[in-house]
């Protein structure tokens, strides 16, 4: 208990110094149309070493070798081959906001087959389309893989992910998103958490700083700049005079477990309203005991097996009822809490409890 007593009073600390602390504009929203685009393709890899696809298991690993194959000149139709050292993957990438033609971008080729391993391989040029179906890169070359394998004839160990890989600039730009950010008379921002605070202090924030009312708050997750208004020379030397302007951001109260880990997450606007909590532990435990019983020498009888049993229940005293007062503070709650003296995942419950009887006032996160 010690132990996450002081992860939470670190947490709180941080969360803390974050609350009363000042974030740039760029940190808390996203400007409408200035956004990546995610580019996707089917591809080959090759020079295997021996872990690629088996083409029994993965016929479309032969029909796109034989594609690329009769492409560059080479008739394979009616031959039969079975190489060991390809592999067919899909190739992920995000196209980001102002990419230009020439430009590189990085991409993440996993394997959609049986192969074993991407070590060592090369993706053989490959065409990345986006959502409306055009080609918008076109990537190729050696695979950085993160994993290995090692096998023998009674087993195998694998570490990491051997059939995942990325091309660090392994993607080239060939065609440029439609976007004119010049052209448009309002832009609009949209904060990436909403809330009605926030974004009436981001508007605050913008007219105080060009001294008129140059932004609009429309609802609790849009603010509307008005270009001509800020008198600026273009749309991006406005964006780049608000985005540092800094904000108090306004959080909702949140409490976040993580059940597998037992990790306790509570924000410094938690309250918790006067409720009084116990916890304890009931333990049941069954013991099978059987006995042998044998007849007396030379008289009648078999010898037979009798059951014997040991039931017992056993719950822990614990100390009673902790009480928690009303409208207690982040570090209130803590000591509360911890004067149960229970486990985290115990505390977990508690939680959960405490929010079905309408004390706990927070958003109640479970991941």
């Amino acid at each position: 208990m010690t132990l996450i007593f002081y992860i939470l009073t670190v947490l709180c600390f941080f969360t803390g110094s974050l609350q009363a602390g000042s974030v740039r504009i760029k940190d808390l929203v996203n400007f409408d149309g200035v956004r990546g685009n995610d580019l996707v393709g089917y591809g080959l890899v090759v020079g295997l070493n021996g872990t690629g696809d088996g083409l029994r298991n993965a016929p479309f690993t032969e029909d796109i070798m034989t594609n690329i194959l009769e492409r560059l000149g080479v008739n394979v139709t009616g031959e039969q081959f079975r190489p060991k050292n390809v592999a067919a993957v899909l190739v992920t990438a995000t196209l980001p906001a102002f990419a230009r033609a020439g430009g590189q971008i990085d991409v993440t080729v996993s394997a959609i087959g049986d192969a074993k391993s991407l070590l060592g391989g090369t993706l053989i040029m490959t065409p990345m389309n986006a959502a409306d179906g055009e080609i918008y890169a076109v990537a190729q070359g050696a695979i950085i893989a993160g994993g290995a394998v090692a096998e023998g004839d009674a087993g195998t160990v694998t570490q990491g992910v051997p059939t995942a890989g990325s091309i660090p600039s392994g993607a080239r730009v060939e065609r440029e998103i439609d976007f004119q950010l010049s052209s448009l008379e309002e832009l609009r921002l949209a904060l990436r958490e909403a809330d009605f605070t926030t974004a009436e202090r981001v508007e605050k924030a913008i007219n105080q700083n060009f001294g008129r009312r140059v932004a609009l708050m429309l609802d609790s997750g849009t603010v509307i700049l008005n270009i001509p208004a800020t008198q600026m020379r273009s749309v991006a030397h406005a964006l780049g005079r608000i985005e540092n302007i800094e904000v108090e951001p306004e959080r909702k109260a949140r409490v976040v477990v993580d059940q597998r880990s037992g990790t306790i997450v509570m924000g410094e606007d938690v309250r918790i309203s006067r409720v009084a909590v116990s916890q304890g532990n009931l333990t049941l435990r069954i013991q099978e005991q059987p006995v042998v019983v044998q007849p007396n020498p030379f008289s009648e009888g078999a010898t037979v097996v009798v059951p014997r049993t040991n039931a017992a229940i056993q719950e822990e005293p614990g100390i009673g009822l902790a009480e928690v007062p009303s409208g207690a503070s982040l570090s209130e709650v803590i000591s509360g809490l911890n004067a149960l003296g229970v486990s985290p995942r115990d505390m977990i419950d508690i939680l959960k409890s405490i929010k079905a009887a309408g004390a706990l006032h927070a958003e109640f996160v479970v991941q």
